[in-house]
């Protein structure tokens, strides 16, 4: 939402007006120093939106701020064209209000059209948020990672490295929301304010790696060649695509990583496949190498790469994990009820190469059980138990 900047006004006038926390208003408005506010600007205020009230008998400023309570200074400057004193029946006025709910959709199998719409809602309703696009996937979709936060500390999360597993997508999207209501509020999640940890712990989350694969999973084969061709093919020739875990070439990205791929590569299919396929070379595809690349640009703490299905949580490669991994892992598991892995004769992985290449705690949660694609009723069960994981990768 944005007002325009009256004299006098800061950036600590709008924080006490709006109950936000400082560094919020200040992260949203970058283009502003903080002791220079231009009068007549617009300012952006995160967390509000604007609604509409049809104005009836008997209104006043008065009676509809008590009614959406909200300040009456600020309803009267959402609205100068109207007089406070002879409201107009049947006239709109703009009401702030505070979005108190998550607005991504949950409800509906998550395409890549879902997850850009759903970030531009957060990234107007938030604009402390930094979106950075970090790669394309082989038809061109943009990669995006969302950063939030100021701390030191950075915390990788990402979704959708397998097409048939894309209901981690709106999981890690719905996550983020409520941590953003939160954060707006100066509110809490589970008893745990939020706020400190947006100065101490920066989220790195890409909640899609595959956007291609997901797409074809939840729509069938693309119009463009010689994608739709290709895949239908390494389909054998079925149009049923609930088993593709792989992206659109049939390369899987989550066997696209160098910690013993050759091992890996030995005992998969040869060749582009509906799954399981690592590719003709480590990181050849561009889903995984824009990654691979953000990783290494980066000083993640911590990585958590999310999975279907099996309820739970691998957390070791080759010995090459850190001693607080163990420690880290069985908060995840108290928190969750998900079982602790270390090991398993898997190699290539995301959570393989990060442990490998960085020796930090990195993770692969595999939410909810059943068969993928998990169905969206699962999703209320699986979105609290991925909750307390969210925490406690903040707080651990």
């Amino acid at each position: 939402m944005e007002l325009n900047v009256r004299a006098g006004e800061s950036f600590w006038y709008y924080s006490n007006l709006f109950g936000i926390p400082l560094p919020l208003i200040i992260d949203s408005n970058p283009n502003y120093s903080y002791n220079t506010l231009q009068i007549g600007a617009p300012i952006n205020i995160p967390g509000y939106e604007i609604q509409k009230h049809l104005i009836n008998s008997g209104d006043s400023f008065f009676s509809i701020s008590n009614q959406y309570q909200i300040n009456m200074d600020v309803l009267m400057r959402m609205n100068p064209e109207i007089n406070p004193n002879n409201l107009p029946i049947g006239q709109t006025l703009n009401i702030p209000q505070f979005l108190i709910s998550p607005v991504v959709q949950v409800n509906t199998p998550y395409t890549s059209q879902n997850l850009q719409a759903d970030l531009n809602k957060l990234i107007q309703l938030y604009p402390f948020i930094k979106r950075n696009i970090i790669g394309q996937s082989v038809m061109g979709k943009e990669l995006t990672e969302l950063r939030i936060g100021t701390g030191d500390r950075v915390v990788h999360m990402n979704g959708s490295f397998h097409a048939n597993e894309w209901i981690t997508s709106p999981i890690l999207m719905q996550t983020i929301n409520e941590y953003l209501i939160a954060l707006t509020s100066n509110g809490d999640i589970r008893g745990l304010s939020m706020f400190p940890f947006y100065n101490t712990t920066t989220l790195s989350i890409v909640p899609m790696v595959n956007p291609d694969g997901v797409d074809l999973v939840i729509n069938g084969l693309p119009e463009e060649e010689p994608f739709r061709s290709d895949a239908l093919s390494i389909n054998n020739n079925s149009y049923d695509f609930s088993g593709w875990k792989a992206n659109i070439r049939g390369v899987d990205l989550n066997n696209q990583y160098p910690a013993l791929w050759e091992e890996e590569a030995a005992i998969k299919p040869k060749e582009p496949a509906p799954r399981n396929f690592p590719g003709y070379a480590p990181l050849t595809e561009p889903e995984s190498i824009a990654i691979a690349e953000l990783t290494s640009q980066n000083n993640f703490n911590m990585a958590l790469a999310y999975h279907t299905q099996g309820k739970v949580i691998f957390w070791g490669f080759q010995g090459l994990e850190p001693p607080e991994s163990e420690i880290i892992v069985n908060e995840f598991a108290r928190v969750s009820g998900y079982q602790p892995i270390q090991y398993v004769p898997s190699y290539a992985g995301y959570k393989d190469w990060f442990i490998q290449d960085f020796r930090r705690p990195g993770f692969t949660v595999e939410l909810g059980r059943g068969v993928n694609p998990l169905p969206l009723s699962q999703f209320d069960e699986i979105y609290q138990e991925n909750l307390g994981i969210f925490l406690a990768s903040l707080y651990m």
